[in-house]
């Protein structure tokens, strides 16, 4: 039987054409109401992921100054740039605000990406032939 949760994915490099340095792909914890929400929680994990990387970076001299994450849902954006209290979001719990502060610190920007393009989802969906040969620089750099 189905349990209902989505499956997250995220992946990370540290220049526009270099390989993957970190990517993770799981099961989300709890069930989410919308596809809105669902992207959301993976944002969290994705920004938190995001911090540790470029703390282990910047240990090891490698100066990260901005990080960009393209999210596929303008919903989830829209959702973490604003913090007002929508009457769908608010059951979503506290911790996952967390994506607010790092924005409105300006630690991350967000940037929309649309589906078709989004190497991440080759974590979250059965990933056809066509669409590995299309991300396959992406996955091994350029």
């Amino acid at each position: 039987m189905k349990d209902r949760r989505s499956i997250t994915g995220h992946n990370f490099r540290l220049t526009e054409n270099g390989p993957l340095i970190s990517w993770k792909s799981h099961k989300q914890q709890t069930v989410a109401l919308s596809s809105c929400e669902a992207e959301y929680t993976l944002l969290d994990n994705a920004v938190q992921e995001s911090k540790f990387l470029k703390q282990l970076c910047n240990d090891m001299k490698i100066m990260i100054e901005d990080i960009l994450i393209y999210v596929d849902n303008q919903g989830a954006i829209n959702l973490a740039k604003n913090p007002v209290n929508h009457q769908r979001s608010k059951h979503i719990d506290i911790t996952y605000h967390f994506v607010r502060s790092e924005i409105q610190s300006g630690n991350v920007k967000l940037q929309y990406i649309p589906t078709d393009s989004n190497v991440a989802d080759i974590f979250t969906k059965p990933a056809t032939r066509v669409k590995l040969e299309r991300f396959r620089n992406f996955i091994m750099g350029s």
